[in-house]
């Protein structure tokens, strides 16, 4: 049985409560330490690092904002800006601890090692197997917030590819569905000290396998759940380019954050990670670019866009470990396959709308198995041969395929049960920003068609 309007507010505010409540008594963490032990440029600089990773979302706003119909501009941009407000919270709640908890079996933390923040303060943290969680020399609580804008980020990806047609109540479960069951088991077992990935050497040093791959495959199972877009919606051109040039700027400019804020130090390694996150932007936009035009296509701001956007993808898990030459090479070989996988999809029946599979699930995967090609034998896992170590990544890489797609589907159908995931042909045929959100990008922005459509939206609303 379908749950009606006003039920599933009602979950979704009494998830608040109960946080809310919760929060007035945790334990409050101390902020006092030992200041001698913790560095205060790779302090500067990891707060500065997270902002840029925030920055990223709104960015990821404008850049999916722009790609779509003018009637479902706001609520394609809503989105990934709402993912800001609720990862937050989850983060703060439980997300932090199931994600870098005591370790329970290589694959989740402990629920209650940080619940509700506590003992996420000022002072390291050292894991009862005597490994430093989130570096030596900067606060746990700056390490938190770090990892914070990655998990908000990565539901705020998958949107692209259901854009158009879900139902935003929906996607608030699905996002926290996502969070808890895919994202945070993730990310501890390829970032947490005790992690399994990391204990079979596999390198993601800012998200290929985490971010990129986990929302590209949650996007096609998404895809394929939810189905085509009615013809109405599907053929409009993209509302606003402009807007898909500077969300790419702001995401070119948070990756810096990204990737170079991934060696939690102000050190040699996060220079090495910044010269490779804008060479390999650079690299795969020209590629692109070039690549459209041997295929007799003009060069175009949105291939300029998302070829910036999968260079950045491409150089994620390696961009700390590679040199620039091997970054060069990464970046041109991804950015030519991430673009034939654009075409192979436009001609398929799957409607990922936005191509977040074929641009951040297949450079995610792409760029984590070439990570295992050039990675340097013994870099992470000390006494792995380095062949074994590059099978440890293809073996990764099928577990989070597998395990991702199948808990995103489950995800779907099991929402879909009581929240209809799709919204109505009515909804879609006016615009998600009317039907969900009473708002409009703008008439001027609007054809003969549409404005019809939204005149007689108005008036069934008023009769009703």
């Amino acid at each position: 049985m379908k749950l009606k309007i006003k039920k599933k507010w009602i979950i979704l505010m009494s998830l608040m409560v109960i946080i809310t409540i919760a929060g007035l008594f945790a334990p409050e963490p101390t902020f006092e330490c030992d200041f001698s032990k913790i560095d205060k440029a790779d302090v500067a600089w990891m707060i500065t690092a997270t902002i840029f990773v925030l920055m990223m979302t709104p960015g990821l706003s404008f850049f999916y904002g722009g790609m779509v119909g003018a009637r479902n501009v706001i609520s394609t941009m809503l989105q990934s800006f709402i993912a800001m407000g609720i990862i937050t919270v989850l983060w703060v709640a439980f997300g932090f601890s199931l994600a870098f908890g005591d370790d329970i079996g290589g694959v989740i933390g402990d629920p209650t090692s940080f619940l509700m923040f506590n003992h996420v303060g000022a002072a390291t943290y050292i894991t009862p197997t005597g490994k430093i969680l989130g570096g030596a020399t900067i606060p746990l609580a700056l390490f938190a917030l770090f990892q914070m804008k990655f998990a908000i980020i990565t539901p705020s990806l998958i949107t692209g590819s259901f854009a158009e047609r879900v139902r935003f109540s929906a996607y608030l479960f699905f996002m926290i569905f996502f969070f808890v069951f895919i994202y945070c088991p993730l990310a501890h077992m390829t970032w947490h000290p005790d992690g399994l990935f990391l204990k079979w050497g596999v390198v993601d040093f800012a998200g290929g396998i985490v971010v990129h791959a986990s929302s590209g495959i949650a996007a096609l199972a998404g895809a394929i759940f939810l189905g085509r877009r009615r013809t109405s919606t599907k053929n409009e051109e993209p509302a606003n380019i402009p807007f898909v040039l500077l969300g790419a700027a702001m995401l070119w400019l948070g990756w810096f954050g990204f990737n170079a804020g991934s060696s939690l130090h102000a050190d040699g390694q996060a220079v090495k990670a910044f010269l490779n996150t804008t060479t390999a932007s650079a690299t795969a936009m020209m590629t692109w670019i070039f690549f459209d035009c041997l295929r007799g296509r003009k060069p175009s701001a949105m291939g300029a866009a998302v070829g910036c956007v999968v260079g950045l993808v491409a150089c994620t898990p390696s961009a700390g470990y590679v040199t620039v030459g091997q970054t060069i090479f990464i970046a041109f070989v991804i950015a030519i396959i991430c673009n034939i996988a654009v075409y192979w999809r436009s001609h398929s029946r799957i409607d990922d709308a936005l191509d977040v599979f074929p641009t951040h699930g297949t450079g995610g995967i792409v760029g984590t198995v070439m990570t295992g090609i050039f990675i340097r034998e013994g870099l992470i896992a000390g006494t792995w041969d380095g062949f074994v170590v590059f099978l440890f990544h293809l073996l990764a890489i099928v577990i989070v395929f597998v395990y991702t797609f199948g808990m995103s589907y489950f995800g779907y159908w099991l929402i879909d049960k009581f929240i209809p995931m799709r919204v109505s042909i009515e909804s879609e045929k006016v615009g998600l920003d009317l039907s969900q959100h009473d708002e409009h990008y703008g008439l001027a922005h609007f054809g003969d068609r549409e404005l019809a459509e939204y005149e007689e939206h108005i008036k069934n609303k008023n009769n009703a």
